[in-house]
């Protein structure tokens, strides 16, 4: 395939033109872009990467020894298949399965940020097959980025979407925002991506427009680099872990100095009482003063009575993000969140409130759009039973055991078969040397990818499927203004085939390729796909062009939805024509419904719990695994750009100069970073910008294990999460609580292992 003419297509990270000619990928951002994402410049050496997957696969100890456990997995050698082989085995598979164990042995994997497309959008593929073919599956819940926070608010105020995307956008804070409390930041790396595509990276602009007019920005936060410079922000220095305290002692200035606004508590919120007795020391005696919480915040009691003082009266944003709640106890200082604003009386009001999450991705804080493209209708799953997405390991290593999950005492499922198409789990867990553990548990592992990931690495099945550049798609989300024709760029890499064609040949050997395509092939799936917007515009009067006429030009643009504020805007306006969704109907301060649950790491109220999983004398320094700046999560870490941030070909780490001076340390050495979980191997570099005791290692660089020459299991390229813990963030949510972890750093000596997870696995002859 050669293209003279760029063509528009669109991933997460934004929107680009791409041209392939002579077996070369050429890239540009797409011309309206006022902030182009530099992440398209992994696209170039993508598609025909040595890491790219040829052909089908299947591992030889499941070829040689059949279904079952197996500490090979990982490890294992792969032997070639065709794809009729590979089908025709699998499908074999799947119906002994079903038919011996039932769609409640089968879990559906997948995770969502596989493509932008809504068609090759794999979660949705692998779910409607398998509700197709095997009457359903084993469902995961929530999301490793808001695991915790999308479990509180709706016992706290409404949905998640409700409170992040449907609430107070970033036209309102331009306009009418005074002071906006970055509790964790809003980081630039976060904010230029979003699932489904993005056109327009607006977020720096709209900051430095409300800074100008004189809005300020406060930065709660280890690290100063978490709010742009075009937001003017002021740095508040504050401890790992600490948020909730902060708040607190805000709080607790604001009501004993009678700063806070008791009509609007009277009016819309419950369970004030409760909560009141806590904040002021009356139930537990510790009142929640400064000077409680300066040492636990590394906040002087001084400042955090400023701050409270500066910000009463004022329109005011409470915004606290993802990396809050991805911790132990990561529901509370979401919950206290929503309280400081609620004292504040600061909900509903335009500019003002709790703005959850605000710039953790693109969807937050943008206005929706009157016309979204459809996606693929994923059927009915016969199997009602799920967990939540980050209790995978648990699932795997303790079938049948019980837990707690949002006041409910659940089992896992006896899982017997995993279907994974898109996600790279070991980019998203902890603790991954217990991850790999519990994927050897399962009889059979099925893995679409385009690359050998980890997970890929330890399948039974590995299916090679193309990547977004090589196929078909309509891109776009419910805050994407343009609606993209994402024409394929290239051809498909060797023998790989998009996730539908697999699915519809698995699905015709089990008998059910008509309900699986409906007789559809990929261009009518996309024009349906394509209609729900089209025939959603012309009823607004807005252009909208027949599916031939959008695919030629490119793109079509979709009307904005007013900006109102959403669930809580209407709230605010009719408390009792428009209720929340909680038991009161009103904001709840405290929840009898979560103090009934009687779980002690989350009370009924927002609460200080100290963190146990902090730094000690032997692991004196706190790790922040957050996201990275060269990729998104962990996708294409071999692109150009990716490997252009890494240093000798490894992850590079930030420490202080001050914490690396007392541990030998020279900016550009090689460190180990260990604790009783694991260790891996990283890059040091140096900042001043950050509290001395702090680490950071973003996620994201790809599970590299081996032994060094000491005898020592490590990763050899810096995956953070061997150090992270595999714990849930608290009995209520069971979320993901793998953004800190306590460990140390010291200088490392010996010989440099290779970077070997970019290579593919051994492949010999079938057996």
């Amino acid at each position: 395939m050669k293209n003279d003419k760029p063509i528009l297509h669109s991933s997460h990270w934004g929107a680009f033109l791409a041209r392939y000619r002579h077996g070369c990928l050429e890239v540009e951002p797409f011309p309206e872009d006022p902030n182009p994402n530099r992440l398209i410049e992994n696209f170039t050496n993508a598609l025909n990467h040595p890491v790219r997957i040829a052909a089908p696969m299947v591992r030889r100890g499941w070829l040689e020894n059949g279904p079952g456990a197996d500490p090979k997995r990982g490890t294992d050698e792969f032997v070639e298949l065709t794809w009729d082989e590979a089908l025709d085995l699998l499908a074999r598979e799947l119906e002994r399965v079903a038919r011996t164990d039932g769609p409640g042995a089968i879990f559906g994997g997948s995770y969502g940020w596989s493509s932008t497309g809504r068609f090759h959008h794999a979660q949705s593929q692998v779910h409607r097959f398998l509700n197709v073919a095997a009457g359903g599956y084993v469902r995961s819940v929530n999301t490793y980025s808001a695991g915790a926070s999308y479990v509180i608010l709706p016992h706290v105020m409404a949905s998640g979407d409700a409170v992040s995307r449907q609430n107070i956008t970033w036209d309102q804070i331009v306009e009418h925002t005074d002071v906006l409390l970055a509790f964790g930041g809003i980081a630039p790396k976060n904010y230029q991506v979003s699932s489904g595509g993005i056109s327009h990276h607006t977020e720096r602009d709209k900051m430095g427009q409300a800074a100008a007019r004189g809005c300020r920005f406060l930065l709660f936060s280890p690290q100063r680099n978490e709010l742009p410079p075009e937001s003017r922000f002021e740095w508040v220095p504050t401890n790992p872990a600490s948020d909730t305290a902060a708040m607190l002692a805000i709080a607790h200035v604001l009501v004993t100095e009678r700063l806070h606004d008791e009509p609007f508590i009277e009016r819309y919120c419950d369970g004030w009482d409760v909560f009141r007795r806590y904040l002021l020391g009356e139930s537990d005696g510790a009142p929640k003063s400064p000077e409680w919480a300066a040492p636990l915040t590394g906040i002087g009691a001084d400042k955090l009575r400023e701050i409270a003082r500066s910000i009463a009266g004022k329109r005011v944003v409470v915004a606290t993000s993802h990396s809050l709640q991805r911790s132990v106890y990561g529901e509370q200082p979401i919950w206290m969140g929503a309280v400081l604003a609620a004292i504040l009386g600061q909900h509903g009001l335009p500019g003002g409130g709790f703005a959850y999450a605000l710039g953790s991705i693109a969807h937050y804080g943008r206005r929706l759009v009157a016309a979204p493209p459809g996606s693929l209708p994923q059927g009915k799953n016969g199997i009602s039973d799920f967990i939540p997405v980050a209790r995978i390991s648990d699932m795997l290593l303790n079938p049948g055991q019980p837990y707690d999950y949002d006041g409910e005492r659940r089992r896992y499922p006896h899982i017997k078969l995993a279907y994974w198409a898109g996600g790279n789990p070991f980019h998203h867990h902890q603790d991954l040397k217990r991850l790999s553990a519990a994927f050897q548990q399962l009889e059979t592992f099925v893995v679409h990818d385009a690359v050998w990931t980890a997970t890929a690495r330890h399948a039974d099945f590995v299916l090679p499927a193309t990547m977004t550049l090589e196929r078909n798609d309509i891109g776009g989300s419910p805050t994407e203004p343009l609606i993209i024709a994402m024409r394929a760029v290239a051809p498909p890499h060797a023998q790989a085939r998009n996730d539908f064609d697999i699915f519809s040949d698995l699905a015709q050997r089990m008998g059910v390729q008509e309900p699986f395509t409906e007789n559809r092939s990929e261009r009518q799936w996309l024009e349906d796909i394509y209609e729900k917007a089209r025939s959603r515009l012309e009823s607004l009067g807005a252009e909208a062009p027949d599916f031939d006429t959008f695919w030629e030009r490119g793109y079509v643009r979709t009307p904005e939805a007013p900006d109102t504020g959403g669930a809580v805007g209407a709230f605010r306006r009719d408390p009792a024509g428009h209720p929340l969704p909680t038991p009161s109907g009103k904001i709840q301060i405290s929840s009898s419904a979560v103090q009934g649950f009687r779980y002690a790491d989350c009370p009924g109220h927002p609460t200080w719990l100290p963190p146990t999983f902090g730094p000690s004398e032997r692991y004196p320094l706190w790790l922040i695994a957050n996201q990275p700046t060269d990729k998104l999560h962990s996708q294409m870490d071999f692109g150009t750009y990716s490997q252009s941030k890494k240093r000798k070909g490894r992850a590079v780490c930030t420490m202080h100069p001050q914490a690396a001076a007392a541990r030998g340390i020279k900016e550009d050495d090689c460190v180990r970073l260990f604790n009783d979980i694991g260790a891996c191997l990283a890059i040091v570099r140096f900042s001043a910008d950050m509290l001395p005791d702090i680490v950071q290692l973003p996620t994201g660089a790809w599970y590299n294990p081996t032994v060094d020459d000491q005898g020592r299991h490590l990763c050899a390229h810096g995956n953070p999460n061997v150090l992270t813990p595999d714990v849930g963030t608290s009995s209520l949510a069971q979320g993901c609580a793998g953004q800190l972890a306590a460990v140390q750093v010291e200088r490392y000596t010996g010989s440099l292992p290779p970077i070997t997870c970019f290579d593919p696995p051994r492949c010999v002859d079938r057996p």
